[in-house]
């Protein structure tokens, strides 16, 4: 029986790039049983030496660093421009989280309080083999948050890239063992929708960390519940994320912000911007503004220097993406982007438009269910409770951001407290959005999933709590 591989199509021109074999099942039991194995000594190693190798490990990631940009665009699509914006916050959160290990992996010393003769503390033990299954639309940036904390925190991991950007893995995996991370450590596995099932269920895999769609994440929860074992799952989900725009807000400042956090990477990131709530007294001008700006994109071949919004990454996003937009024009929506703005922009391609609807409403998918692509709708709201709840009226809930001129103690201020306390969202932003600050746990509520990165929390997530409670004996 011939080998079962897959092939990563280039977005923009639609040609081969590169293809993966996949393993046997069996094969990936004895990838996953020598997993098993080296996680035993390397939970050993002195957690200091283990945070020395991850810093060897950014120095040998920086080397392969300048030739990842156009690896990148050529799996994904993204604009070579923006390539090295990625890679910096990949060594940004590697950094924080290599910073923050020795104090948020040590002992939780009790004595303080102890009754004499007795000696009590919380270490925190590694789970065992951390399976990855990473997205495409940021390969370095989501896996960064799982991989290297995992294996610092003396966990192995076996790492699963999307077949879009098996490279990706493969040049993290490269940089580690180049560091001194053991190779059964760190395992590279290309896998079908089956052999993940299959790697889910063997006995050896202590924890799934997943990031992707929604649909993606509750076939993994779901395996994960029949499987051998009880095995922990952190779900890294999809959003529908809000904008609330208030009427004191600074124009010349937060259109373009919000104009960025909609298109960047051609609006395919889960916290992007993809529905803006603004005041109707500002409602006319943020809009006017807000197209201007949409219209200065250049749309085209992502390894040009001078593009700056590419493809997205499938024939068959495109398509879900502009059927999304008929569908909401059908039902009252209006489109305020020329189609003849942007020629490439054609059916049947990867290219697609970025697009502001207005008269929109909650009835329309595209103001309810992600989009995943570059069009935003902008609805007008009268206050600041009706914008609540309509950023609440979503099955997601990854991030919101509000946008107001907040002095110290004012009462835009109180205002924005109030939206920290009303929505139903991992992340509140103020004045800025679609991005994430390593120390800050990155969390999602509804659909957006379950679990937690990055931050101090992100170490809690990979460890579990070890209680040891001594009495010595005296005299």
């Amino acid at each position: 029986m011939a080998p079962i591989s897959q092939t990563t199509i280039i977005p923009h021109n639609q040609e081969p790039y590169i293809t993966r074999i996949y393993p046997s099942e069996q094969e990936l039991d004895t990838i996953i049983q020598n997993a098993a194995i080296a996680q035993k000594a390397w939970k050993n190693i002195p957690l200091e030496e283990r945070i020395a190798i991850g810093r060897k490990f950014m120095e040998e990631f920086k080397g392969l660093s300048g030739e990842l940009p156009l690896e990148l665009t050529m799996q994904m699509g993204r604009p070579v421009s923006q390539g090295a914006g990625e890679i910096r916050g990949f060594l940004e959160r590697a950094k924080y989280m290599l910073d923050i290990a020795s104090s948020s992996l040590a002992d939780v010393t009790l004595e303080s309080t102890d009754k004499p003769g007795f000696r009590r503390y919380i270490k925190r033990d590694p789970l065992g083999v951390v399976l990855v299954i990473a997205p495409w639309n940021y390969p370095y940036l989501v896996s960064i948050n799982s991989v290297l904390p995992a294996i610092i925190a003396g966990n192995a991991v076996v790492f699963k890239p999307s077949p879009q950007t098996p490279l990706t893995a493969e040049r993290f995996a490269l940089a580690l063992t180049r560091a001194g991370v053991p190779e059964h450590v760190i395992q590279v596995v290309h896998m079908s929708p089956e052999l993940v099932k299959h790697a889910i269920d063997n006995h050896d895999i202590d924890f799934v960390s997943f990031t992707g769609s929604v649909v993606g994440g509750r076939s993994v929860a779901q395996t994960a519940a029949n499987a051998h074992g009880f095995k922990g799952v952190a779900l890294e989900l999809g959003g529908k994320d809000p904008a609330y725009v208030r009427a004191d807000a600074d124009l010349e400042y937060t259109v373009p912000e919000l104009v960025d956090g909609s298109f960047f990477n051609s609006g395919q990131s889960c916290c992007a911007i993809e529905r803006i709530y603004v005041h109707e007294s500002i409602y006319e001008p943020f809009v006017h503004k807000f197209v201007a700006l949409t219209k200065a994109y250049r749309l085209g071949d992502p390894t040009l220097t001078e593009t700056n919004l590419g493809p997205v990454v499938s024939l068959a996003s495109a398509a879900r993406i502009r059927k999304q937009v008929e569908d909401a024009v059908s039902a009252g929506a209006k489109a305020l982007i020329p189609e003849d703005l942007f020629p490439q922009a054609k059916a049947g391609t990867t290219y697609v438009a970025p697009q502001v609807l207005v008269d929109v409403n909650h009835s329309m998918e595209v103001m309810k269910e992600e989009t995943f692509g570059p069009v935003v709708g902008i609805q007008k709201v009268k206050s600041d409770e009706e914008a609540l709840e309509l950023m609440n009226d979503s099955p997601y809930g990854l991030t919101a951001s509000i946008w107001t001129n907040v002095q110290d103690h004012s009462e835009s201020e109180a205002a924005f407290l109030k939206f920290v306390n009303g929505l139903a969202t991992g992340t509140v932003y103020l004045n800025r959005c679609d991005y994430l600050d390593p120390a800050l746990a990155w969390v999602g509520v509804k659909d957006s999933g379950r679990g937690v990165s990055l931050s101090k929390f992100g170490y809690d997530q990979l460890t579990r709590p070890k209680s040891v409670h001594m009495k010595i004996k005296t005299s």
